[in-house]
C-alpha cells in the first residue's frame, strides 16, 4: 500500500486508473506521539495495518459530477459574506459620523444622491459610495451565480421535502443537498448535526470537564446554511420564535440561534432520510393549531439565501 497525498480533484483519475482509492480521515489516525522517527514508508505501513484490521477511518469521496454545482454555491456563499461585510461597513460609518442607524435593507436601497444628503462631509460620502459600488457589483455576481445554479442543478426527489423545513428556500435547499451528499453515510441525526457544526465539544472525566475538542470539525458550509435558515425561521415561524425566545432568556442570542440551527439540522436529517415533510410541532414543541400555522410558513420568503 502506497501513501498517496492527493487533492479531491485528483481522486477520480486514480480511481479510473484502477487504483483501490481510500480517502483516510487523518484526524482519526494519529499515531503515538512519542515515536522518535516517522517517514512516508512508516506512515504507509501504519495505514496498511489499520486497513488489514478493518479499522481504517475513511472519509467520503464526493461524486465528481456534482462538484461543479457545489463549488458554485460555495463561491456564492463567499460573495454573500463579502457583501454583508460592506453593508456592516456602511452602517458603521454612518453610526460613527451621525450617531444614527441604518437598516440593512435601507443600505441596499441607497443611491449616491441619498448618500450626499445623509453625509454632507465629502470624504465620508466618498467612502460610503465606494462601498455601495462594490455592493452593486457583488449583487450582480451573486444573481448570476444563482441563475446558473438554478438552471443546472435541481433538487433530487429525495431532497425536495427540504423546502418544507422552516427557513429553507431554494438556494439553501440546494446548498444542504449538495453539501450533504449521501445522507445514508450518517448513522443518526446526532452525527449529522455534528457534521454541521451544531454541537458542542467537551472532554469529561468522572463527570468533570477536562477540556474541549475541535468544535469546528465538520462542514462550514452546512453550518452557515443552517444558521441562515435559523434566522429566517425565527422571523417567520411562531413555534421557532417561541423556542428561540425561551432559549435566549436562559442564555444569550448567539447560543439561542445555534440551538435553533441544531434543531433544524436534526429535523432535516429525518426529512432527507425518510422523505417526509417538516413538522415544526415535533421539532420545537407546541400545540397542533400553532403547528398548522407554522407549516404554511415553513418556506421563508427568501430568494437570496
Amino acid at each position: 500500500m502506497a501513501k498517496c497525498v492527493a487533492g479531491e480533484g485528483e481522486l477520480p483519475f486514480k480511481v479510473g486508473a484502477g487504483y483501490d482509492v481510500r480517502l483516510v480521515n487523518t484526524a482519526a489516525v494519529r499515531q503515538y506521539e512519542g515515536l522518535k522517527h516517522t517517514d512516508d514508508a512508516h506512515d504507509a505501513r501504519w495505514l496498511a495495518h489499520l486497513l488489514r484490521l478493518g479499522i481504517l477511518p475513511e472519509g467520503y469521496i464526493y461524486p465528481r459530477q456534482e462538484r461543479g454545482g457545489r463549488d458554485l454555491l460555495r463561491k456564492r456563499s463567499q460573495l454573500v459574506r463579502k457583501r454583508t461585510a460592506h453593508v456592516l461597513s456602511i452602517q458603521n460609518l454612518f453610526a460613527r459620523n451621525t450617531g444614527g442607524s441604518l437598516s440593512g435593507y435601507r443600505v441596499k436601497q441607497l443611491s449616491e444622491l441619498a448618500v450626499d444628503a445623509l453625509l454632507p462631509e465629502a470624504d465620508q460620502a466618498l467612502a460610503v459610495k465606494s462601498n455601495l459600488r462594490v455592493l452593486q457589483c457583488l449583487g450582480e455576481e451573486i444573481a448570476r451565480l444563482e441563475q446558473v445554479v438554478k438552471a443546472r442543478v435541481h433538487l433530487k426527489p429525495a431532497f425536495r421535502p427540504l423546502l418544507s423545513v422552516a427557513g429553507v428556500g431554494p438556494i439553501l435547499g440546494l446548498t444542504i443537498m449538495l453539501e450533504t451528499g449521501d445522507v445514508g453515510r450518517f448513522a443518526d441525526p446526532g452525527h449529522f448535526a455534528s457534521y454541521c457544526r451544531c454541537v458542542g465539544s467537551t472532554r469529561l472525566s468522572n463527570g468533570k470537564k477536562k477540556g474541549e475538542g475541535n468544535r469546528k470539525n465538520g462542514n462550514k458550509y452546512l453550518a452557515w446554511a443552517f444558521v441562515e435558515a435559523a434566522h429566517f425561521a425565527i422571523r417567520f415561524d411562531p413555534l421557532v420564535r417561541r423556542f428561540y425566545q425561551r432559549k435566549k432568556a436562559r442564555t444569550n442570542g448567539v447560543v439561542a440561534v445555534k440551538a435553533v440551527a441544531h434543531k433544524l439540522a436534526r429535523a432535516s436529517y429525518y426529512v432527507m432520510r425518510d422523505g417526509v415533510p417538516f413538522d415544526s410541532v415535533r421539532a420545537f414543541g407546541g400545540n397542533a393549531s400553532a403547528g398548522a400555522v407554522s407549516s404554511h410558513m415553513g418556506l421563508a420568503q427568501n430568494q437570496e439565501n
